[in-house]
Protein backbone atom coordinates (compact mmCIF):
# COMPACT_ATOMS: atom_id res chain seq x y z
CA UNK A 1 0.00 0.00 0.00
CA UNK A 2 1.35 3.49 -0.87
CA UNK A 3 1.67 5.95 1.77
CA UNK A 4 1.08 9.73 2.28
CA UNK A 5 4.11 11.63 1.40
CA UNK A 6 5.43 15.41 2.18
CA UNK A 7 3.79 16.03 -1.31
CA UNK A 8 0.47 15.23 -0.14
CA UNK A 9 0.67 17.55 2.96
CA UNK A 10 -1.62 20.55 1.21
CA UNK A 11 -1.74 24.26 2.51
CA UNK A 12 1.50 24.30 4.76
CA UNK A 13 1.19 27.75 5.48
CA UNK A 14 0.99 28.68 8.88
CA UNK A 15 0.75 24.66 9.57
CA UNK A 16 2.77 23.31 12.37
CA UNK A 17 4.22 20.02 11.16
CA UNK A 18 6.27 17.68 13.63
CA UNK A 19 9.20 16.31 11.66
CA UNK A 20 11.12 12.71 13.06
CA UNK A 21 14.12 13.06 11.51
CA UNK A 22 17.56 10.45 11.91
CA UNK A 23 20.18 12.75 13.72
CA UNK A 24 21.87 9.95 15.03
CA UNK A 25 25.35 11.57 14.11
CA UNK A 26 28.87 10.51 15.64
CA UNK A 27 30.28 13.08 17.68
CA UNK A 28 33.74 13.56 19.19
CA UNK A 29 34.27 15.96 22.46
CA UNK A 30 31.21 17.36 21.13
CA UNK A 31 31.40 17.96 17.41
CA UNK A 32 30.27 16.04 14.79
CA UNK A 33 32.25 13.71 12.60
CA UNK A 34 29.98 12.83 10.21
CA UNK A 35 26.65 15.28 8.95
CA UNK A 36 24.97 12.33 6.17
CA UNK A 37 22.32 12.45 8.59
CA UNK A 38 21.49 16.08 8.53
CA UNK A 39 22.15 16.20 4.43
CA UNK A 40 19.43 13.50 4.02
CA UNK A 41 17.08 15.62 5.65
CA UNK A 42 17.43 18.49 4.36
CA UNK A 43 15.02 18.39 1.43
CA UNK A 44 11.61 17.36 3.49
CA UNK A 45 12.49 20.23 5.66
CA UNK A 46 13.24 22.79 2.66
CA UNK A 47 10.24 21.69 1.25
CA UNK A 48 8.21 22.69 4.33
CA UNK A 49 9.87 25.35 5.00
CA UNK A 50 8.75 26.53 1.29
CA UNK A 51 5.36 25.70 2.17
CA UNK A 52 5.57 28.09 5.13
CA UNK A 53 5.07 25.32 7.50
CA UNK A 54 6.13 25.44 11.31
CA UNK A 55 8.81 22.91 11.01
CA UNK A 56 9.24 20.91 14.24
CA UNK A 57 11.62 19.05 14.11
CA UNK A 58 12.40 15.80 16.84
CA UNK A 59 15.08 12.77 16.91
CA UNK A 60 17.35 11.35 19.22
CA UNK A 61 20.54 10.79 19.76
CA UNK A 62 22.81 7.99 20.96
CA UNK A 63 21.15 5.42 23.38
CA UNK A 64 21.38 7.32 26.96
CA UNK A 65 21.73 4.35 29.09
CA UNK A 66 22.54 7.04 31.99
CA UNK A 67 19.86 9.34 31.68
CA UNK A 68 19.91 13.10 30.23
CA UNK A 69 23.13 14.32 29.61
CA UNK A 70 24.92 17.33 27.39
CA UNK A 71 26.99 15.03 25.93
CA UNK A 72 24.12 13.24 24.09
CA UNK A 73 21.99 17.03 23.38
CA UNK A 74 21.13 17.51 20.28
CA UNK A 75 23.06 21.30 20.08
CA UNK A 76 25.61 20.92 17.48
CA UNK A 77 23.00 19.64 15.72
CA UNK A 78 21.13 23.01 15.74
CA UNK A 79 24.07 24.76 15.04
CA UNK A 80 24.91 22.52 11.63
CA UNK A 81 21.60 22.69 10.77
CA UNK A 82 21.04 25.84 10.94
CA UNK A 83 24.38 26.31 8.79
CA UNK A 84 22.79 23.79 6.15
CA UNK A 85 19.58 25.57 5.69
CA UNK A 86 21.17 29.14 6.33
CA UNK A 87 18.78 30.19 8.62
CA UNK A 88 18.07 30.01 12.24
CA UNK A 89 17.41 26.89 14.07
CA UNK A 90 16.00 27.75 17.45
CA UNK A 91 16.78 24.39 20.03
CA UNK A 92 14.82 24.01 22.96
CA UNK A 93 17.67 22.67 25.27
CA UNK A 94 14.64 21.34 28.15
CA UNK A 95 15.65 17.84 28.61
CA UNK A 96 11.69 16.90 28.93
CA UNK A 97 11.48 17.32 25.46
CA UNK A 98 8.05 18.60 25.21
CA UNK A 99 7.56 20.63 28.73
CA UNK A 100 7.02 24.79 29.15
CA UNK A 101 9.65 25.47 26.85
CA UNK A 102 8.66 23.85 23.49
CA UNK A 103 5.26 25.27 24.36
CA UNK A 104 6.50 28.62 24.45
CA UNK A 105 8.97 28.19 21.70
CA UNK A 106 6.22 26.59 18.94
CA UNK A 107 3.62 29.35 19.89
CA UNK A 108 6.51 32.33 19.33
CA UNK A 109 6.67 30.44 15.26
CA UNK A 110 6.31 32.36 12.37
CA UNK A 111 5.65 31.04 9.20
CA UNK A 112 8.89 28.92 7.64
CA UNK A 113 10.68 28.69 11.10
CA UNK A 114 12.40 25.92 12.63
CA UNK A 115 12.55 24.38 15.95
CA UNK A 116 14.40 21.45 17.11
CA UNK A 117 13.15 19.88 20.69
CA UNK A 118 15.83 18.07 22.65
CA UNK A 119 16.71 14.13 22.34
CA UNK A 120 13.85 12.31 22.42
CA UNK A 121 15.45 9.23 24.59
CA UNK A 122 15.72 12.07 27.45
CA UNK A 123 12.58 10.59 28.08
CA UNK A 124 13.54 7.14 28.74
CA UNK A 125 10.44 4.42 28.66
CA UNK A 126 8.11 6.87 27.70
CA UNK A 127 9.94 7.13 24.03
CA UNK A 128 11.58 3.55 23.71
CA UNK A 129 8.26 1.60 25.58
CA UNK A 130 6.13 4.00 23.02
CA UNK A 131 4.81 6.05 25.89
CA UNK A 132 0.89 7.07 25.50
CA UNK A 133 1.84 10.36 27.61
CA UNK A 134 4.76 11.40 25.81
CA UNK A 135 3.14 10.61 22.56
CA UNK A 136 0.45 12.73 22.97
CA UNK A 137 2.65 15.39 24.35
CA UNK A 138 4.42 15.63 21.05
CA UNK A 139 0.92 15.21 18.94
CA UNK A 140 0.00 18.46 21.10
CA UNK A 141 2.71 20.50 19.44
CA UNK A 142 1.80 19.99 15.77
CA UNK A 143 -1.47 19.53 13.04
CA UNK A 144 0.78 17.10 10.84
CA UNK A 145 3.42 14.53 11.45
CA UNK A 146 6.30 13.66 8.83
CA UNK A 147 8.25 10.40 9.53
CA UNK A 148 11.37 10.90 7.54
CA UNK A 149 13.74 9.04 10.25
CA UNK A 150 14.41 5.39 8.34
CA UNK A 151 17.16 4.68 10.69
CA UNK A 152 14.45 4.39 13.67
CA UNK A 153 11.72 3.14 11.56
CA UNK A 154 12.25 -0.50 12.79
CA UNK A 155 11.45 0.69 16.00
CA UNK A 156 7.80 1.00 17.66
CA UNK A 157 8.67 4.50 19.52
CA UNK A 158 6.24 7.51 20.98
CA UNK A 159 8.71 9.53 18.86
CA UNK A 160 8.12 7.08 15.32
CA UNK A 161 4.67 5.47 15.80
CA UNK A 162 2.99 6.19 18.86
CA UNK A 163 1.99 10.41 18.04
CA UNK A 164 0.94 8.90 15.17
CA UNK A 165 -2.13 7.96 16.90
CA UNK A 166 -3.42 11.27 18.40
CA UNK A 167 -2.21 13.27 15.51
CA UNK A 168 -4.75 11.56 13.19
CA UNK A 169 -7.11 11.59 16.26
CA UNK A 170 -7.18 15.40 15.61
CA UNK A 171 -7.99 15.26 12.37
CA UNK A 172 -4.28 15.88 11.00
CA UNK A 173 -2.63 13.84 8.53
CA UNK A 174 0.58 11.54 9.47
CA UNK A 175 3.13 11.31 5.95
CA UNK A 176 6.57 9.98 5.64
CA UNK A 177 9.45 12.24 3.84
CA UNK A 178 11.63 12.38 1.12
CA UNK A 179 14.43 10.27 2.88
CA UNK A 180 11.70 7.39 3.72
CA UNK A 181 9.85 7.92 0.70
CA UNK A 182 13.37 6.82 -1.31
CA UNK A 183 14.15 3.76 1.11
CA UNK A 184 10.82 2.18 0.74
CA UNK A 185 11.17 2.31 -2.85
CA UNK A 186 15.04 0.95 -3.37
CA UNK A 187 14.81 -1.30 -0.74
CA UNK A 188 10.66 -2.37 -1.67
CA UNK A 189 11.03 -3.18 -5.27
CA UNK A 190 14.45 -4.51 -4.55
CA UNK A 191 12.65 -7.25 -2.81
CA UNK A 192 9.13 -7.36 -4.15
CA UNK A 193 10.16 -6.40 -7.83
CA UNK A 194 13.52 -6.40 -8.75
CA UNK A 195 15.18 -6.22 -12.07
CA UNK A 196 16.64 -9.27 -12.78
CA UNK A 197 19.07 -11.40 -12.56
CA UNK A 198 18.75 -10.40 -8.74
CA UNK A 199 22.17 -10.70 -6.87
CA UNK A 200 22.10 -10.81 -2.90
CA UNK A 201 25.54 -9.77 -0.60
CA UNK A 202 25.39 -10.77 2.81
CA UNK A 203 28.29 -10.58 5.02
CA UNK A 204 28.78 -9.44 8.84
CA UNK A 205 29.73 -11.45 11.74
CA UNK A 206 26.84 -13.70 13.08
CA UNK A 207 24.34 -16.36 11.31
CA UNK A 208 22.08 -15.41 14.17
CA UNK A 209 21.91 -12.05 13.15
CA UNK A 210 20.91 -12.50 8.99
CA UNK A 211 18.39 -15.66 9.92
CA UNK A 212 15.75 -14.18 8.72
CA UNK A 213 17.38 -12.46 5.96
CA UNK A 214 19.02 -15.14 4.23
CA UNK A 215 15.73 -17.38 4.69
CA UNK A 216 13.99 -14.15 2.62
CA UNK A 217 16.26 -13.09 -0.07
CA UNK A 218 16.46 -16.86 -1.03
CA UNK A 219 13.30 -16.76 -2.17
CA UNK A 220 13.46 -13.48 -3.68
CA UNK A 221 17.11 -13.43 -4.95
CA UNK A 222 18.88 -15.23 -8.43
CA UNK A 223 21.88 -15.45 -5.75
CA UNK A 224 22.95 -15.10 -2.79
CA UNK A 225 26.55 -14.34 -1.60
CA UNK A 226 27.70 -15.47 1.55
CA UNK A 227 30.67 -13.70 3.29
CA UNK A 228 32.02 -12.42 6.41
CA UNK A 229 32.14 -14.26 9.55
CA UNK A 230 28.89 -16.15 9.21
CA UNK A 231 30.78 -17.97 6.14
CA UNK A 232 32.43 -20.16 7.88
CA UNK A 233 29.22 -21.36 9.88
CA UNK A 234 28.12 -22.20 6.19
CA UNK A 235 31.60 -24.27 5.49
CA UNK A 236 31.43 -26.12 9.03
CA UNK A 237 28.17 -27.19 7.51
CA UNK A 238 29.60 -28.81 4.82
CA UNK A 239 32.00 -30.48 6.87
CA UNK A 240 35.12 -28.29 5.75
CA UNK A 241 37.77 -27.89 8.45
CA UNK A 242 37.32 -23.62 9.46
CA UNK A 243 39.93 -23.74 12.10
CA UNK A 244 39.64 -20.96 15.14
CA UNK A 245 37.78 -19.59 12.91
CA UNK A 246 34.37 -17.78 14.15
CA UNK A 247 31.52 -20.49 14.11
CA UNK A 248 27.87 -20.29 15.46
CA UNK A 249 27.36 -24.44 16.09
CA UNK A 250 23.78 -24.34 17.03
CA UNK A 251 23.39 -22.65 13.65
CA UNK A 252 24.66 -25.30 11.41
CA UNK A 253 21.42 -27.71 11.27
CA UNK A 254 19.87 -24.02 10.09
CA UNK A 255 22.74 -23.18 7.17
CA UNK A 256 22.54 -27.14 5.84
CA UNK A 257 18.58 -25.98 5.38
CA UNK A 258 19.86 -22.88 3.69
CA UNK A 259 21.68 -24.65 1.17
CA UNK A 260 19.16 -27.14 0.50
CA UNK A 261 16.58 -25.12 0.17
CA UNK A 262 18.77 -23.00 -2.48
CA UNK A 263 19.34 -26.13 -4.46
CA UNK A 264 15.44 -26.97 -4.26
CA UNK A 265 14.35 -23.23 -5.44
CA UNK A 266 17.02 -23.03 -8.29
CA UNK A 267 19.29 -20.64 -6.35
CA UNK A 268 22.99 -20.39 -6.72
CA UNK A 269 24.58 -19.99 -3.07
CA UNK A 270 28.13 -18.84 -3.77
CA UNK A 271 30.58 -19.36 -0.41
CA UNK A 272 34.10 -18.61 -0.05
CA UNK A 273 36.45 -21.05 -1.93
CA UNK A 274 39.58 -19.29 -0.31
CA UNK A 275 40.56 -17.57 2.92
CA UNK A 276 42.23 -15.11 4.29
CA UNK A 277 43.58 -16.84 7.71
CA UNK A 278 45.98 -15.13 10.44
CA UNK A 279 47.22 -16.88 13.97
CA UNK A 280 44.71 -14.63 15.89
CA UNK A 281 42.13 -11.96 15.64
CA UNK A 282 44.39 -8.75 14.72
CA UNK A 283 44.96 -6.45 18.43
CA UNK A 284 44.70 -3.27 17.91
CA UNK A 285 41.83 -4.25 15.40
CA UNK A 286 43.79 -1.64 12.51
CA UNK A 287 47.21 -2.98 13.57
CA UNK A 288 49.53 -4.96 11.33
CA UNK A 289 49.00 -8.42 10.91
CA UNK A 290 50.61 -11.67 9.09
CA UNK A 291 48.44 -13.24 6.77
CA UNK A 292 47.80 -16.15 4.40
CA UNK A 293 44.92 -17.04 1.50
CA UNK A 294 44.09 -21.20 1.79
CA UNK A 295 41.48 -22.77 0.17
CA UNK A 296 38.19 -22.82 2.22
CA UNK A 297 38.51 -26.68 2.82
CA UNK A 298 42.28 -26.51 4.52
CA UNK A 299 42.24 -23.79 7.13
CA UNK A 300 44.56 -25.18 9.04
CA UNK A 301 43.78 -26.09 12.78
CA UNK A 302 45.67 -23.02 14.36
CA UNK A 303 44.15 -20.70 12.22
CA UNK A 304 41.47 -17.63 12.07
CA UNK A 305 39.31 -17.28 8.78
CA UNK A 306 39.33 -13.40 8.98
CA UNK A 307 38.11 -12.39 5.48
CA UNK A 308 37.61 -13.72 2.03
CA UNK A 309 40.63 -14.63 -0.31
CA UNK A 310 41.57 -13.38 -3.74
CA UNK A 311 40.23 -16.00 -5.73
CA UNK A 312 36.63 -16.08 -3.67
CA UNK A 313 36.61 -11.58 -4.30
CA UNK A 314 37.04 -12.88 -8.15
CA UNK A 315 34.05 -15.17 -7.99
CA UNK A 316 31.59 -12.83 -5.82
CA UNK A 317 33.04 -9.84 -8.70
CA UNK A 318 31.93 -11.79 -11.71
CA UNK A 319 28.52 -12.69 -10.10
CA UNK A 320 27.81 -9.16 -9.39
CA UNK A 321 28.98 -8.07 -13.44
CA UNK A 322 25.78 -10.02 -14.50
CA UNK A 323 23.26 -8.57 -12.28
CA UNK A 324 21.04 -5.94 -13.00
CA UNK A 325 19.96 -5.76 -9.30
CA UNK A 326 22.12 -5.81 -6.60
CA UNK A 327 21.90 -5.16 -2.63
CA UNK A 328 24.59 -5.63 -0.23
CA UNK A 329 24.86 -5.76 3.51
CA UNK A 330 27.55 -6.28 5.58
CA UNK A 331 31.28 -6.53 5.33
CA UNK A 332 33.55 -9.80 3.79
CA UNK A 333 35.59 -9.82 6.56
CA UNK A 334 37.44 -7.48 9.10
CA UNK A 335 37.57 -4.47 7.13
CA UNK A 336 38.40 -1.65 9.64
CA UNK A 337 42.25 -3.50 9.28
CA UNK A 338 43.54 -2.38 5.91
CA UNK A 339 45.18 -6.05 5.49
CA UNK A 340 41.67 -8.00 6.26
CA UNK A 341 39.80 -4.96 4.07
CA UNK A 342 40.97 -6.27 0.64
CA UNK A 343 37.74 -8.27 0.32
CA UNK A 344 35.25 -5.72 1.32
CA UNK A 345 37.02 -3.68 -0.95
CA UNK A 346 36.96 -5.94 -3.89
CA UNK A 347 32.90 -6.39 -3.44
CA UNK A 348 32.71 -2.58 -3.45
CA UNK A 349 34.83 -1.59 -6.55
CA UNK A 350 32.37 -4.69 -8.40
CA UNK A 351 29.59 -2.66 -7.33
CA UNK A 352 31.24 0.50 -8.89
CA UNK A 353 32.00 -0.38 -11.97
CA UNK A 354 28.52 -2.42 -12.82
CA UNK A 355 25.48 -0.85 -14.39
CA UNK A 356 22.79 -2.46 -11.81
CA UNK A 357 20.75 -0.88 -9.45
CA UNK A 358 23.34 -1.47 -6.54
CA UNK A 359 21.81 -0.65 -2.76
CA UNK A 360 24.00 -0.79 -0.03
CA UNK A 361 21.89 -1.56 3.23
CA UNK A 362 23.37 0.17 5.48
CA UNK A 363 25.80 -0.14 8.64
CA UNK A 364 29.40 -1.26 8.14
CA UNK A 365 28.57 -2.03 4.45
CA UNK A 366 27.44 2.45 3.98
CA UNK A 367 30.51 2.84 6.22
CA UNK A 368 32.92 0.92 3.69
CA UNK A 369 31.51 2.38 0.49
CA UNK A 370 31.75 6.13 2.03
CA UNK A 371 35.44 5.31 3.47
CA UNK A 372 36.37 4.33 -0.13
CA UNK A 373 35.04 6.49 -1.99
CA UNK A 374 32.36 5.18 -4.16
CA UNK A 375 29.65 6.10 -2.06
CA UNK A 376 28.74 8.24 -5.75
CA UNK A 377 29.19 5.00 -7.74
CA UNK A 378 25.61 3.62 -5.86
CA UNK A 379 22.56 4.15 -6.89
CA UNK A 380 21.25 3.74 -2.73
CA UNK A 381 22.53 3.75 0.51
CA UNK A 382 20.11 3.00 3.22
CA UNK A 383 20.59 5.14 5.81
CA UNK A 384 19.42 2.72 8.74
CA UNK A 385 21.21 -0.47 9.05
CA UNK A 386 19.08 -2.59 11.14
CA UNK A 387 15.72 -0.99 10.06
CA UNK A 388 17.32 -2.67 6.23
CA UNK A 389 17.67 -5.52 7.52
CA UNK A 390 14.40 -5.90 8.56
CA UNK A 391 12.93 -4.82 5.15
CA UNK A 392 15.11 -7.45 3.70
CA UNK A 393 13.20 -10.00 6.05
CA UNK A 394 9.85 -8.95 4.61
CA UNK A 395 8.54 -7.48 8.13
CA UNK A 396 6.39 -4.45 7.86
CA UNK A 397 8.48 -1.22 9.95
CA UNK A 398 6.06 0.16 12.68
CA UNK A 399 7.34 4.15 11.30
CA UNK A 400 6.39 3.16 7.66
CA UNK A 401 2.86 1.19 8.89
CA UNK A 402 1.85 4.32 11.46
CA UNK A 403 1.96 7.11 7.81
CA UNK A 404 -1.86 7.17 6.34
CA UNK A 405 -2.14 5.55 3.19
CA UNK A 406 -2.82 7.20 0.18
CA UNK A 407 -6.48 8.07 -0.92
Amino acid sequence: MLKKTVDDLKNLQGRRVLVRCDFNVPLKDGKITDDTRIKAALPTIQKLIDGGAKVILCSHLGKVKNGPNEKESLAPVAERLSEKLGKPVVFVSDYHVTGEAATKAVAEMKDGDVVLLQNTRFRGAEETKNGEEFSKELADLADDYVCDAFGSAHRAHASVAGVTKFISAKGGTNAVGYLMEKEIAFLGNAVENPVRPFVAILGGAKVADKLNVISNLLEKCDTLIIGGGMAFTFLKAQGKEIGKSLVDDTKLEYCKEMMEKAEKLGKKLLLPVDSTVADNFPDPIDGPIDVTVVPSDQIPADKEGLDIGTKTAELYAEAVKSAKTVVWNGPMGVFENPTLAKGTIAVAKALAETDAITIIGGGDSAAAVNQLGFADKMSHISTGGGASLEYLEGKELPGVAAADDKD
